[in-house]
């Protein structure tokens, strides 16, 4: 049996990332699930590109804050304690907006692991 107990505040922000993010699959050793926390100060957005996944299934919790998920077809509005979930082939960006008045904080999870984002050739983010 194996079991970690982490705190996300401890653990390396990923390099080269737009937004604060706490990769916890590595940490934790998990193989099919990836598992992260992202914070985003205003203007900042969750993943490197508006981008889909072919067969990953994402889901966003918001810990705290509002965060904003553009899709091609909408805009959705998530609410702390809320959680958005994008399915396989389904385009997307997470972001804080610039004009927001304070962080975001969210907790990122999906499956498979191993499923690269695929950017989004239509996609509007800035």
């Amino acid at each position: 049996m194996a079991y970690h107990h982490l705190d996300p505040d401890a653990l390396d922000p990923t390099p080269d990332y737009p937004c604060d993010r706490r990769g916890l699959s590595d940490a934790a050793e998990l193989a099919a699930l990836h598992l992260a926390t992202y914070e985003m100060a205003p203007g900042e957005q969750l993943s490197r590109t508006y981008h889909y996944h072919e067969r990953r299934e994402e889901a966003f919790y918001v810990v705290s804050g509002r965060l904003r998920v553009e899709t091609p077809d909408e805009e959705f509005v998530v609410e702390a304690g809320e959680v958005f979930v994008a399915e396989p082939e389904s385009p997307h960006r997470a972001y804080n907006p610039a004009g927001a008045d304070g962080r975001v904080r969210v907790l990122g999870t999906g499956a498979p692991k191993s499923d690269i984002a695929r950017p989004y050739p239509d996609g509007t983010a800035d």
